[in-house]
């Protein structure tokens, strides 16, 4: 194989999470492209020496050193992963201007392929656009997509283009469908290609074999015009309703230059829905989402296999919604409101195995952030929704009447009635509340003043469920850190009355938007001035901690949350990255072995944000630990929703498909999982011993 990457594919690869890091491997400076040579064969040796044979000869072409040797299998699979995903990678371009297929199947003999290229590109220029080129430069089938903005002059520019496009494939004697076949796109250059014999035989085979035309019709035969509007997504009479978004959505709301790609200014891009809309139109339907052998996403249609229930599905839905397309319900209820919107949403459980994993970077999770915002507005909130957003408001005085409310799990009866009344499954058991926790029985740590000026300060974020309902998570947490020789300053309101602090995320998870942004701002306030010190604010629960590097973003906080944004660490990443500075030497001395396999469940939001490697990678520290990431999708849990009863059996599904029955095969490991609601899913469901990293590194310590 001989396989081209262009410039564009390789910065718009540099910016995907999911690519980012293969891409870096593949580098060497800045090239305006790269070429994937692979040499196939039985003996190892002699396709060594065959790389060694292109080293040489790269010289010889005035190139030396620009050859980068993979001869290792995984890091060849990652890296054919990233030129597999071209086609979607090209489309994660933003603004309205995208690459199109049209002319992407051409082929011309090898030796006219430099000319054929050359004189594509002065005619992309002509009509003020310019190509992204991928794939197969070895057989003459470079796939080109002119950028194009298609609701605009796209279409005329199409046609233009096409027609240019094939008198040069025609001066070079190559095939205006080299690989892919002709359908919408390509049907009409069917008897351009073949000539008319040819053409008018395909017609009566057609005709006898289809006589009612019921098979793909106006694909080969009769095909329409490739221009025709009526057969696009975005055609001229295509409009977005306008809105008012509760998140900022305008670093989407922006349009590119088709000849130097230049991106515009975040809010400039003209979306009557202040960019929500264009990170809907993000989707492209490329159907990442539907896999099933790897990666989060996406965990309900992987239980489901219907397609309202992946993320194209829903993205689809939500453009038909933006863009007025759905006819109003029966109550009246329109745009983000209409019920189909809830319903294609209801089994999302905001995993953001999307936002990684979607080549083109759609985030369902915050997009549900919005119906769930808007449906609020509309429909109000269930007692069930309310009881679980305002938790860490009433969690002080929950935990004081905590013997009364743990009845729920022991008196007969007492869970069918919370079932009955609040709609909370009665096979499942509820969090435990405590009258002691963290924040009444607060270990020796340092106050504001004392924490900036030690010589090895950290912030603790302790968030509502570590605090109050699994107190010993951040006890041990505070001990870890301490044996580290670290300052420890626990994160509290400063109003004179003390408390927890929170991220809003209970909030968020029933589109209370305005409440989530005054309880961010609290956070936001107290670590900021810990943050412009350089001082990293630690956190234990993934959907609480990374908040702050995603949704924080999007509330309208100021360069204050940009700040803490920065700054914002996880336990293990915190402990990782002290430990590669040569500072985890005083925690290393007091770790004893553990001779137990290690399991690592990581949080769907650690493995959408890059932080799930760091849990293995610290519990390594411990010497003789045997550590084994287990590849799965979501847990099932997601927060409150495998507690609610419609959603229990399906919740408990999505753990069944890979999650449960790992953890069921290796009976003796210690299953390690940072997310609350992970832990909460494994244990009801397992008798395995389900711990937080703090507590295992904590455990396999010296006492203090």
């Amino acid at each position: 194989a001989v396989e081209l990457v262009d410039r564009t594919m390789i910065e718009l690869a540099l910016k995907n999470p999911a690519f980012e890091p293969t891409m870096r491997t593949a580098l060497l400076g800045e090239p305006a492209a790269i070429l994937l040579v692979e040499f196939a064969g039985a003996d190892l040796a002699s396709l060594k020496a065959q790389l060694t044979r292109l080293q040489d000869l790269m010289g010889e072409l005035g190139l030396p050193g620009s050859v980068v040797c993979m001869s290792e299998p995984e890091p060849q699979r990652q890296l054919w992963e990233v030129r597999k995903a071209g086609l979607n990678i090209m489309m994660s371009l933003r603004g309205d201007g995208k690459p199109v297929s049209f002319i992407e199947d051409c082929a011309v003999p090898l030796e006219h392929l430099a000319e054929y290229t050359a004189a594509l590109t002065e005619v992309f220029e002509r009509h003020g656009s310019r190509g992204t080129w991928y794939a197969h430069a070895s057989v003459g089938t470079l796939h080109v997509r002119p950028i194009l903005d298609m609701r605009r002059d796209g279409a005329q520019k199409m046609r233009e283009i096409a027609e240019e496009t094939s008198a040069l494939v025609k001066q070079y004697k190559g095939a205006y469908s080299g690989e892919h076949g002709d359908g919408l796109c390509r049907g009409e250059w069917i008897k351009w290609q073949f000539g008319p014999r040819i053409n008018d035989a395909l017609h009566a085979i057609k005709q006898r074999l289809d006589p009612e035309g019921l098979l793909s019709p106006q694909r080969i035969v009769n095909p329409p015009a490739m221009d025709t509007h009526s057969l696009m997504r975005y055609n001229p009479s295509y409009t977005v309703t306008p809105i008012k978004p509760a998140l900022d959505w305008r670093s989407w709301d922006v349009q590119n230059n088709p000849l130097t790609e230049a991106i515009s200014a975040a809010g400039t891009g003209g979306d009557p829905a202040q960019g929500l809309a264009k990170a809907v139109e993000m989707c492209n339907n490329n159907g990442t989402c539907r896999k099933f052998n790897a990666g989060t996403m996406c965990p309900s249609y992987r239980v489901t296999r219907d397609e309202k229930h992946v993320t194209r599905g829903r993205a689809n839905t939500l453009r038909l919604a933006l863009s007025g397309q759905l006819a109003p319900a029966a109550n009246g209820a329109s745009g983000l409101a209409h019920p189909a919107v809830k319903e294609s949403l209801d089994l999302c459980v905001g995993c953001k195995g999307c936002k990684r994993e979607c080549p083109t970077g759609v985030d369902m999770a915050r997009m549900k952030i919005e119906v769930l915002h808007k449906h609020q507005q509309v429909h109000g909130l269930s007692m069930r929704q309310r009881l679980i957003s305002y938790m860490p408001k009433y969690a002080r005085a929950a935990s004081m009447v905590a013997p009364l409310l743990n009845l729920r799990d022991r008196v007969p009866g007492a869970a069918k009635l919370t079932e009955l009344l609040l709609g909370l499954s009665a096979s499942r058991s509820l969090p435990r509340w405590h009258r002691k926790h963290f924040f009444n029985q607060l270990p020796a740590t340092l106050d504001r003043d004392a924490v900036l000026l030690h010589a090895k300060p950290v912030v603790l974020f302790v968030d509502t469920f570590n605090g109050y309902l699994e107190s010993e998570v951040a006890q041990a947490a505070v001990r870890v850190l301490q044996r580290g020789g670290y300052g420890v300053h626990i994160a509290s309101r400063q109003d004179g009355k003390g408390g927890h602090l929170c991220c809003g995320r209970t909030f968020l998870a029933s589109g209370l938007v305005d409440q989530a942004r005054d309880t961010m701002g609290d956070l936001i306030a107290h670590v900021a001035p810990f943050a412009k010190a350089d001082i990293a604010i630690v956190g234990l629960e993934p959907s609480c901690l990374l908040t702050l590097r995603d949704e924080a973003l999007t509330m309208g906080l100021g360069d204050d949350a940009v700040v803490v944004s920065k700054k914002a660490l996880m336990l293990e990443e915190f402990l990782m990255r002290e430990a590669q500075a040569g500072q985890l030497e005083p925690l290393r001395q007091q770790l004893r072995p553990e001779s137990r396999r290690l399991l690592v469940h990581a949080h769907c939001h650690q493995k959408a944000m890059g932080a799930d490697t760091s849990v293995s990678a610290v519990l390594k520290l411990i010497p003789g630990a045997k550590v084994e990431m287990i590849e799965t999708s979501c847990c099932g849990m997601a927060g409150s929703f495998g507690y609610e009863v419609e959603h229990a059996a399906i919740s408990r599904q999505m753990a069944e498909l890979s999650l449960l029955p790992k953890v069921r095969s290796n009976p003796d490991a210690i299953v390690v999982a940072d997310g609350t609601s992970c832990r909460h899913q494994i244990h009801d469901y397992s008798d395995a011993k389900v711990l937080h990293v703090a507590m295992v590194l904590d455990q396999n310590s010296a006492p203090l």
